[in-house]
């Protein structure tokens, strides 16, 4: 952020970075996301990419995941939503019809004089590709 103007200055690589992952439609890797930015881009470095990534999360564009793996994984969608986690192939997607619950945050509060910002809940088990995969083992 260029403090004296008070804007982040635009660029070709986080413009690509950002639209990369907005059209995954998993939650992907940073080395992931720089296998797919260096197909259109391939000067760009892999630091870059980080770098960016970094930005593009504190400017509140994308959301890091990290679920206590090795590597972070990216969302696109800065709105706060849930997530499910395959235990074996450990694919990250978003739940689908089932709404933040608004109801949790404000009783959290109440309960704790805390204001909540947001929260976060992870569903784990298998996706049905894993699923499928064991029911015909």
């Amino acid at each position: 952020m260029d403090k004296k103007k008070g804007f982040v200055r635009k660029t070709k690589q986080r413009d690509l970075i950002l639209k990369t992952l907005r059209s995954a439609d998993t939650h992907p890797t940073a080395d992931w996301i720089y296998e797919q930015v260096k197909k259109e881009m391939p000067n760009i470095s892999l630091g870059t990419v980080y770098r960016n990534l970094g930005k593009l999360r504190d400017l509140g564009e994308i959301t890091e995941l990290s679920f206590g793996s090795k590597y972070s994984r990216f969302d696109g969608n800065p709105e706060n939503h849930y997530h499910f986690v395959c235990t074996e192939c450990e694919k990250v997607m978003d739940i689908k019809g089932c709404p933040v619950d608004k109801e949790l945050d404000r009783q959290v509060e109440l309960n704790n004089d805390v204001e909540v910002a947001f929260h976060t809940s992870l569903f784990y088990g298998l996706c049905k590709d894993c699923k499928n995969k064991k029911e015909q083992d």
